[in-house]
């Protein structure tokens, strides 16, 4: 004997697939098409407010309207409505988080001294006078 359970009624998807006898070659859930139109709606400004012309708006706003409408309902079912994933994702957003502060550390800039004038450069002495003076300030005479 086969018990049938209640699982069909949630395979089934809500696809409006377009006018009788005009049918559109793709199928999308009704949800679907509530979320790209809002996508496609705030693509458009943003590409708009980015200063990109209104033809190439439109067409880059489509091409990521339907990537990211695809991926927000790749992420939905009806085990997961949108409603739940929005305020999941809200309420991830606002969390409390743990506030870490390094304290220390291997080393510190504290005992580093600074001096308001930089250091001049020795000039640099030439030939004979050089080894000369080199030579007393090591100690050695020259006869």
């Amino acid at each position: 004997m086969r018990i049938r359970t209640d699982d069909e009624v949630y395979r089934v998807d809500a696809v409006w697939l377009g006018p009788p006898k005009a049918t559109f070659p793709w199928r999308a859930r009704y949800v679907a098409w509530g979320v790209g139109t809002v996508v496609f709606l705030l693509a458009l400004t943003v590409l708009r407010n980015l200063g990109v012309s209104l033809f190439w708006s439109i067409g880059w706003g489509m091409v990521a309207t339907i990537a990211l409408t695809m991926l927000i309902c790749s992420r939905i079912s009806h085990e997961r409505p949108l409603g739940a994933v929005l305020t999941m994702w809200v309420r991830e957003l606002t969390a409390p988080r743990q506030v870490v502060e390094g304290v220390g550390g291997a080393c510190s800039a504290a005992q580093v001294r600074v001096r308001a004038e930089l250091p001049r450069k020795k000039k640099r002495q030439r030939g004979r006078a050089r080894t000369a003076r080199s030579r007393e300030v090591s100690g050695v005479r020259t006869p």
